[in-house]
């Protein structure tokens, strides 16, 4: 725009406040409620019983049981995310209670109807996302700030561990939002000392993030994940299990597919790659461009309001201050670290675990909780997202290298 033509483009500072993201908590929705008002007790008395139902193979005919319920008497954000976190559990549970090869093609409609009716209200799919699973699903155990879930499902110390440990991860990410808010305005305000600052908190927030993903060792089973936690994240898309997808009784009569839970579904990693102009091969960007729809709607907007913001990295070019330059490269290398550490991680919980499990060698420990039967093998290659895993977490973390300002 050349001066002088008006400013109903001048892009606007970011401010968290507009997107719904938390000064204190980021992404994840500060102090979840842990229980719905009293007309939706029949949802919780069965989501807070599922790990036990799921062994018992009764959860299918509790749900059968289940009253049909209305939607209208959730209040506000924090009602409608709790809604969603039940109902996306109880489907989860429902769909897998067999094993990957028991599963239904028809959703019933007092559990289908509802789980829609909150998904759209909150622009969520119908299905557990990362919104839940961890952005939602956490409570404080008493006032000296210990941690747990509110909804769980098999796994034991292993599936609490795996969720609380991403918490942590998403946690650790805050100052690295915020510093993307600075960096946006001191770009705006040429402020080259302010944007220096946003860009080292930037890059230390990612080596922390790192730091909180390796107790993922410490506090997850891999034969735990493998072969109890790991098919209750798995959708009904590009998933051999159920080909043709899921039908939501009274709500379509044609099925319907839906990604499972994936950390491409986290708004971090997509703000980090928008901010540093970080550009993915042609394949890993249309996958990660479908994981957006899996998150709240204004963590979209703010991924979205970030790649509309001046470049940084023209910014950067054109500036030739070496301080900066170097300063964003940290980030980079930060950012390609932590990328390499989750194939490190995904290759001890789903590459060496599938191998022992199909060696018959895979023994849940004691914690694990109840086991659905044989190891699932339908996604043996891809995540729970439906992605061929290796190749895609490969190509971002490569791609993510080749970001760096060249000398």
């Amino acid at each position: 725009m050349e001066p002088g033509e008006g400013t109903e483009e001048t892009p606007l500072p970011l401010a968290l406040s507009r997107f719904q993201v938390s000064e204190e908590y980021g992404f994840l929705l500060p102090d979840p409620l842990t229980e719905l008002p009293a007309p939706y007790g029949p949802w919780m008395e069965i989501a807070h019983d599922l790990p036990q139902l799921i062994a018992s193979h009764r959860l299918r005919s509790q749900v059968h049981q289940m009253p049909q319920l209305s939607t209208g008497h959730l209040r506000g954000r924090e009602e409608l995310h709790l809604a969603h976190l039940v109902l996306s559990f109880i489907t989860m549970g429902y769909i897998w209670q067999e094993g990957e090869e028991g599963t239904v093609k028809v959703l019933p409609r007092n559990l289908a109807i509802p789980f829609w009716e909150v998904s759209q209200a909150l622009g969520l799919p119908p299905i557990l996302s990362h919104a839940d699973f961890v952005l939602a699903n956490w409570r404080r155990k008493n006032p000296n700030g210990n941690l747990d879930t509110i909804i769980s499902l098999p796994g034991g110390e292993s599936l609490r561990g795996f969720i609380l440990v991403t918490l942590l991860v998403e946690k650790a990410a805050v100052p690295g939002i915020k510093a993307i808010v600075q960096a946006v305005g001191a770009i705006l305000q040429r402020d080259e000392e302010r944007l220096l600052e946003a860009l080292r908190a930037l890059a230390e927030a990612i080596g922390a993030m790192s730091v909180a993903l390796r107790q993922m060792h410490d506090y997850v089973d891999p034969a735990v994940f493998y072969t109890v936690i790991r098919i209750f994240l798995s959708g009904w898309k590009d998933n051999p299990a159920m080909p043709q997808g899921l039908v939501y009784e009274g709500v379509s009569e044609e099925p319907m597919a839906f990604s499972g839970g994936s950390a491409a579904q986290s708004t971090v990693l997509h703000a980090f790659d928008e901010l540093l102009g970080i550009r993915h091969s042609e394949e890993s960007t249309a996958f990660l461009h479908r994981m957006r729809s899996y998150m709240p709607l204004p963590h979209r907007a703010f991924v979205e309001a970030i790649g509309r913001a001046p470049s940084l990295k023209q910014h950067l070019l054109s500036s030739g201050d070496t301080r900066l330059c170097t300063a964003f490269n940290q980030c980079v290398s930060a950012l390609a670290e932590l990328r390499s550490y989750h194939i490190t991680i995904v290759t001890r919980y789903i590459s060496i675990a599938a191998a022992k499990a199909k060696a018959g060698r895979a023994e849940p420990g004691d914690r694990a909780g109840p086991s659905v039967g044989k190891p699932p093998s339908a996604l043996e290659t891809k995540g729970t997202g439906g992605s061929h895993i290796f190749s895609f977490l490969k190509s971002v973390r490569d791609t993510t290298r080749e970001g760096m300002i060249r000398a």
